[in-house]
């Protein structure tokens, strides 16, 4: 763990940028759980749900390989983002990674419950406990999205501040956030599911920029500077 902390903090502004767009891309990748649930799922009916998860519980068990996969990546995501924007506010940026980890720390538990199902239906469980598992999961996941809504808005208004990526990324990764916080209320997250889908391009726009064109390094080493700390190659 400590070599990993070293490294990380001997990498230039540029390479905390890219490392972390290819981590985030990675998360999008490698998160199949949420469309596994979605594609075996029939919420009005338990014994449909049992069958389903049954018969395709490799497709299932892919979907929980995935979310670790995921909520590792993300993990490296904050870690990078806080060394990239530690120069704009310090506070601000650990407080972002708090909520993120909090996220992550969340859809964790929540992996235990997404494998939950699939080891009641395969022991002969009442199809009524399985599908209250998959309701349980979708709770913790639901959760775990507020906290990276809370995320998405700090890191964006860390952009917007910086001198070192275009603000219009910043107000993006906002508006990404605002779109987020409907999860905490399933219907409410229904009716806006447009503007959430919409909203998520924020995410996507600032990945694409990070692999693309990464970070202006003198602009970043100035703050960092002014910050008093330690500029990069």
């Amino acid at each position: 763990m400590s070599q990993a902390i070293a490294l990380r903090k001997k990498l230039s502004p540029q390479q905390l940028a890219r490392l972390a767009g290819v981590f985030y891309l990675m998360d999008a990748a490698f998160g199949p759980g949420l469309y596994a649930m979605r594609k075996l799922v029939v919420l009005g009916d338990a014994a449909k749900t049992a069958a389903n998860i049954l018969a395709h519980a490799t497709l299932y068990q892919v979907g929980f390989a995935g979310n670790l996969i995921a909520i590792a990546t993300y993990v490296a995501v904050t870690a990078l983002f806080y060394e990239l924007f530690k120069p704009v506010n310090r506070t601000v940026s650990l407080l972002a990674a708090f909520f993120s980890l909090m996220g992550c720390a969340v859809l964790a538990v929540g992996c235990v419950l997404y494998l939950a199902p699939l080891l009641a239906a395969a022991s002969g469980q009442a199809p009524a406990l399985v599908l209250l598992l998959v309701k349980l999961y979708g709770q913790a996941f639901n959760t775990s999205i507020v906290f990276f809504s809370l995320y998405c808005l700090l890191i964006g208004y860390l952009i917007y501040r910086s001198t070192f990526l275009p603000r219009i990324l910043g107000v993006g990764m906002m508006l990404a956030g605002l779109g987020w916080v409907p999860f905490l209320w399933p219907p409410l997250m229904h009716a806006l599911s447009p503007f959430i889908m919409f909203a998520g391009i924020g995410e996507g726009a600032l990945v694409v920029w990070l692999l693309a064109k990464g970070v202006d390094s003198e602009r970043w080493n100035a703050e960092a500077a002014a910050s008093g700390l330690s500029v990069r190659p």
